[in-house]
């Protein structure tokens, strides 16, 4: 079942949508991811824990608002925004060359899925629509700290 607006959303429905984020057209994904973003000026920690409390919100909503599908809907990105998140907590600092990175990162690891995203997105039901999200915000996460690592001061 697809929300059709903002109200009379049930409360599964509003975490699914990211309080009705997944609704807007075009590329719901991308908002989804957008909408977090300004969640980074609060500091890694802050992202790691608002990734994991967004990531058990998620697993909670997604068998409840897509049992009777056998797709990711693209309204549904809460998945998204856990993702996001974890990518955003890479960061020591809220700098636009970060950011920017860790966002284009998880996008085109979100939207090419490679191996282990294509498996993860593979897994049956609701667990596989927040599972692939998460594994590329995860290795988006690892490849900022590689860069980081590797290329100190690159990032800002």
């Amino acid at each position: 079942m697809r929300p059709d607006s903002f109200t009379g959303m049930s409360v599964a429905h509003l975490v699914a949508t990211l309080g009705g984020v997944g609704l807007i057209r075009p590329a719901p994904g991308t908002w989804g991811s957008l909408v977090v973003l300004p969640l980074v000026l609060l500091g890694p920690a802050a992202c790691l824990v608002l990734a994991l409390v967004l990531t058990v919100a998620g697993f909670w909503a997604a068998p409840r608002v897509t049992a009777d599908r056998s797709d990711d809907p693209s309204w549904f990105v809460a998945d998204e925004g856990a993702g996001m998140l974890l990518a955003l907590a890479a960061l020591p600092a809220a700098t636009l060359p970060g950011v920017l990175l860790a966002f284009l990162l998880f996008r085109a690891l979100d939207i090419l899925k490679p191996w282990p995203v294509s498996w993860a997105d593979a897994q049956p039901g609701g667990f596989g629509v927040m599972l692939d999200d998460v594994v590329a915000g995860v290795l988006a996460a690892c490849t900022v700290a590689a860069l980081r690592t590797f290329f100190p001061g690159v990032l800002g």
